[in-house]
C-alpha cells in the first residue's frame, strides 16, 4: 500500500512539469531486476519448499507511436530455481526445477510529458528452459520414475504493467507488477539514450 501510494504521489507531483518524455521513439533502456512470487511451478509441493527470486536482465527500444505514446520491443533473460528435500529413516530426496528464461516482450509508454516518470503496459512471450534434477542416497529407490512431476521446458506468456522513475539523466528506478514470472520485480535502469 506504501508502495502504490508513493508511486501515485510521485504520479501527480511530476505530471505537467517539462515538456519532454522519459520514453520515446529511439529510447534504448536496459533493466535489472529481482522478482518476487510468480506462475513457474514445480512438480512436488512437498515439506522443504525453498526458489529464488527472479532475477531478471531486459533490453526495450523506443520503436513506434501509438496515438501520444510510444511501444517499446525488447527481449528478456531471466533465472529462478525451486527446490524441495525430504528426510525419512535416515535417507533424503531432494528436487531441484531450474528455470531459464528467454523472451521477447512488448509494452505501451503512456505520454506523460515529463522527462523523470515512465509508465508502461506490456506483455512477453517466452520460452522456459527446465533443468531438473533428483537425488536420492537410498540405494534401492527407483531410477525409472519421473520425479520431475511431469513440467518440462514449455512456451510461457506473461502480462505486466511499470513504472520508472529516474533518479538522473541515465539512471531509475524501477517497479513491475505482473503475471508470470514474477508477480513483483524491483530494479535499476539504465537509459542508453
Amino acid at each position: 500500500v506504501k508502495t502504490a501510494a508513493l508511486m501515485t504521489a510521485l504520479l501527480l507531483s511530476n505530471v505537467g512539469t517539462t515538456n519532454a518524455q522519459a520514453f520515446d521513439i529511439g529510447t534504448n533502456v536496459i533493466n535489472a531486476g529481482v522478482g518476487i512470487g510468480g506462475t513457474l511451478l514445480s512438480g512436488y509441493n512437498g515439506f522443504n519448499r525453498s526458489q529464488t527470486p527472479a532475477l531478471g536482465l531486459s533490453f526495450e527500444h523506443g520503436t513506434w507511436e501509438l496515438g501520444d505514446g510510444v511501444v517499446s520491443l525488447g527481449g528478456y533473460l531471466g533465472y529462478k530455481s525451486i527446490g524441495d528435500d525430504y528426510t525419512s529413516g535416515g535417507y533424503k530426496e531432494t528436487w531441484k526445477w531450474s528455470y531459464t528464461i528467454i523472451g521477447v516482450r512488448g509494452a505501451y509508454h503512456f505520454p506523460l510529458d515529463n522527462d523523470k516518470l515512465d509508465i508502461y503496459l506490456g506483455a512477453m512471450l517466452s520460452y522456459n528452459i527446465l533443468n531438473f534434477k533428483y537425488t536420492n542416497n537410498d540405494p534401492y529407490y527407483n531410477n525409472a520414475i519421473d520425479y520431475s512431476g511431469g513440467y518440462g521446458s514449455a512456451v510461457g506468456f506473461s502480462a505486466f504493467g511499470g513504472i520508472r522513475y529516474y533518479l538522473s539523466d541515465n539512471i531509475g528506478l524501477n517497479a513491475e507488477l505482473g503475471y508470470g514470472i514474477a508477480y513483483l520485480t524491483i530494479g535499476l535502469s539504465f537509459k542508453l539514450k
